[in-house]
Formats: C-alpha cells, structure tokens, sequence
C-alpha cells in the first residue's frame, strides 16, 4: 500500500484548528493527488513526528497554543535542515512572511490565498525536495567517467578509481553557487581541491584563502567582513575584508570545525541572506564569492555532539568532497614518490636519484598519518641530503623508525593492553607463535625479506634461516 503513496516522503500537516486541518489534507489529496500526508493537532509532537517518520514537507501554521510556529520554524531549521517548510498563516503580514523566509521557510501563503495558489506552492515545494533527494542519491553512487577537464586536476597524481570518481563529481559541481564541503586528514591535499573547483567554477575573480583556526570572533568578522573607519580602536582606515577580495571569485575557509559558534552563526548568516556588514557600518554589502570550506575533523559528529551548528553543518554540505588518506590509496605511492622526486631534484638544483627497489616496499608498509605531506616531506629531506646516484633508504628509514617507537612509547608494556594472546584459552607454541609472525611480516613487507625482517626485529639471515627451517631446505 505504501508504494502507492505520492510524494514517496511524507508531509507534516500542522495546525491546531481540526477543521482547518481536515479542510488542507482533502484539499492536498483531491485536486493536489498528494496522499502521503500527516497530520499533527499538537504542535509539541511535531519533532517526535520528525524524528520517527521520513518526512520531506511541513505545513505550518504559525499561532498555536503551547508551541508557536514561529518556534517550531526555528526548531526544524536547526535539527531537520533537510525538511522543506512551508507556511500557512491565517495573518496576512508582510513583515512576518519576510521574518519566516529569512528563518527558512521555503514560501508564505495565507489560509484565505485561492486553493490554485496553494497547491501550485506545496507541489513546487515537492519538487525541490524530490531533487534535493534525487542529488544525494546521485553523490552517493557517483561513478567515475572521462573527465571533461583533466589539467585542473594535473596537480593531484593519483591512479585511485575513489580519486577519479571525486575529480567527475567536482567536475559537476564546479559550476554550481553552492557551498562546497571539503573534508580528510591533514596533508591529503585539500586545498589542491579548493583550487581546482575554483578553476572549474569559471570564476573571474580570485580564489582567496582564509584559514579560520584560533580566530576569535572579532578577528574572524573582520577578517571576513572588513570594516570602516573609526569602527574600533587603531581602525584609522576602511579595509576590505576577504570576502570583497573574494568578489566574483572564490572564497576557501580552511579547518572550518574549529570555528567558534558565535562565528558560526554569523556565518550561516551570511549563507542564508547573501550579505554582510562591516564593522562598525550598518549599510549592507552584497557576498559576491562563492564559497567553499575544508576541515580534517568530522562534522557529522560535531553537529551530533551540539560542538557544530546542524543548520549550518547542511548549509555548508550541499556539495560534499571526501578526500581518502594515502594508507587507503597506496597503489599512488610509486607515482608519488616518482613526482616528489623530481619535484625536489628541480628545487634544490640536482639530478634526480634512483630510488632503491626496496623503498617502495618500505612505504607501503606504513601507514603514512601526515599522509601525502608526509611522504613530500621524507621525499624532500632524502633528496637534500643525497650525494650518490643510488638514494639513500635511511632518512625514510629514520622518519618510520621514530614513528614506530614514539607509538611503542605510548603502552607501558608492548603486551599489556595489546597483548593478542590474553583472551586464549589455548595458547600456541613458540613454534607456532613464531610461524605466524612472520607470515604476517612477509605478507605486510609484500615478500621483500629485508623489510620483513626489520619489522621483526631480526637480521635478514636470522629470517632466511628461519624460512629455510620452516620449508625443511636448510
């Protein structure tokens, strides 16, 4: 029976006057053919109505006992940014049907507006949604195609299918005014990716970045907005703030998750009525820069956590860019290695050095946590350091070897927490235990027996001599 319900969302009918209510829902399911509706006489069960049920619209009258709709309008665009909103009011003011839009409502109507009017308002309402859906469904599955821009994404090396398919969805989305939401571990390269949307955008302006952690409020609103002269203290001059700079460009906020939530709310201001004031000036400007934010945290559960505003949270991800570390695309490793390489040896003035045929073995036996950075970083300090044709293994040797003993150093006993044999009931032999490990050191070391005898402890004859035993050759 389900299947036959239209729209495949369910929309909230709200009203406290159950004759009015009666009167909207015949109307939405004669002449509207809309059938999946609800209705709620209670205002104080709206949420636990959205909470419980998938539910795209909600009509709401704005005077109600208990919970008005203005607080209930307020309520949905905090926790329900998602859910489209439309009112319906038996007060015919213009000033109040301004403040609801502003709030998020999507359109105003009147009780008294002709029933055409009304149901033309809801089924549009029902199409924005459905595409909104039908968009996130789309991202979800997007699949990777030919580019139709490939030198944006010339300064990304990578043969990951997870990085080809985000370069088609960037392609996509480019061209679109909304906000895109970059997000990955430190040193992946998410600026790399601000900037090749910027490029696609077909922008004229700039791409201006503005990285936003430890700023404070007053910083941030004048870093953003800039201000007039006389406005604080030493303000002697007007100064353009950066979203100005940014006009008809591209304006990138960098480690947005830890912004304060008094700047967030200026912020989702500033995305929702399109223009702001600089201080100490109460003449609006217009935002003419696209916007775009990137952070290594989780929004997701920043907003779950009441630490990130869920209004804005939503605001900022209509268009979502999840960039994966380098431990989950080590296939681009060799690629890497082989740019970074060439990159340094053009920098600091030097022929570029073969690398060793057991690094590549070696780095994909670590799990790289300042990611694509990182491996710059190793790359370039070998490099400096480099005076024969051959490269040397031990500056990355060294960087991985610190690593390893820095996370050793953070368990008291290396068995205590970790030990992998305390929950047994039956323990292995020693032979067996021995059998094991360097089975699985041989596994991570891709075969290579130096790197697995490094990981071991042990030198390579001692694993040799081992292996020899095991196979009954030696």
């Amino acid at each position: 029976m389900s299947e036959s319900l239209y729209p495949s969302f369910g929309i909230l009918l709200v009203d406290d006057e159950p004759a009015w209510l009666r009167s909207l829902g015949m109307t939405l399911e004669g002449p509207g053919g809309i059938s999946n509706l609800i209705l709620c006489r209670d205002s104080r069960e709206a949420m636990g109505l959205l909470a419980r049920h998938d539910i795209g619209l909600v009509l709401l009258d704005l005077t109600m006992p208990h919970l008005s709709g203005r607080d209930l309008l307020q309520m949905i665009a905090e926790n329900h940014p998602e859910v489209t909103v439309i009112i319906i009011s038996g007060m015919n003011q213009i000033e109040t049907a301004v403040d609801c839009m502003k709030k998020g409502a999507f359109d105003y109507f009147v009780k008294t507006d002709d029933e055409d009017h009304l149901l033309d308002g809801v089924r549009r309402a029902v199409r924005v949604q459905e595409l909104e859906r039908e968009n996130r469904a789309l991202r979800s599955q997007f699949l990777p195609g030919r580019l139709e821009h490939p030198a944006a994404f010339s300064s990304m090396v990578t043969r990951n299918s997870t990085m080809h398919a985000l370069f088609s969805y960037i392609e996509s989305v480019a061209r679109s005014t909304h906000p895109v939401l970059i997000t990955g571990e430190s040193g992946v390269g998410k600026e790399l990716v601000a900037r090749a949307v910027h490029e696609l955008s077909g922008r004229k302006g700039p791409i201006i970045s503005v990285n936003v952690a430890g700023l404070d409020d007053n910083i941030f609103s004048d870093t953003l907005f800039g201000h007039v002269r006389g406005a604080f203290t030493g303000a002697d001059s007007a100064r353009s703030g950066m979203i100005e700079k940014a006009a008809d460009g591209t304006l990138f906020l960098d480690e947005i998750g830890d912004l304060s939530t008094t700047s967030q709310v200026k912020l989702l201001r500033l995305l929702q009525e399109g223009e702001f004031y600089p201080l100490g000036s109460d003449t609006p400007c217009q935002m003419k820069a696209r916007i775009l934010v990137a952070t290594h945290q989780d929004l997701g559960t920043s907003q779950r956590e009441g630490i990130f505003r869920k209004d804005l949270y939503y605001r900022l991800r209509s268009h979502h860019v999840h960039i994966p570390p380098l431990r989950e695309r080590k296939e681009d490793i060799p690629l890497l290695l082989d740019h970074f390489l060439a990159k340094a040896a053009d920098a600091l003035d030097k022929r570029i050095p073969t690398p060793p045929k057991q690094l590549e073995a070696l780095l994909a036996t670590y799990h790289f946590p300042g990611n694509i950075r990182e491996l710059e970083a190793m790359v370039f300090d070998a490099v400096s350091a480099h005076t024969s044709k051959i490269l040397s293994m031990q500056t990355f040797q060294k960087t991985i070897g610190l690593h390893d003993q820095a996370e050793s150093r953070d368990i008291d006993s290396p068995l205590s927490a970790d030990n992998p044999f305390a929950g047994l009931v039956q323990l292995p032999t020693l032979a067996e235990a021995d059998a094991l490990l360097v089975e699985e050191a041989l596994n991570r070391a891709s075969g290579n027996q130096t790197l697995a005898s490094r990981l071991l402890g042990i030198s390579q004859p001692a694993l040799s001599k081992r292996l020899k035993q095991k196979t009954g050759k030696g």
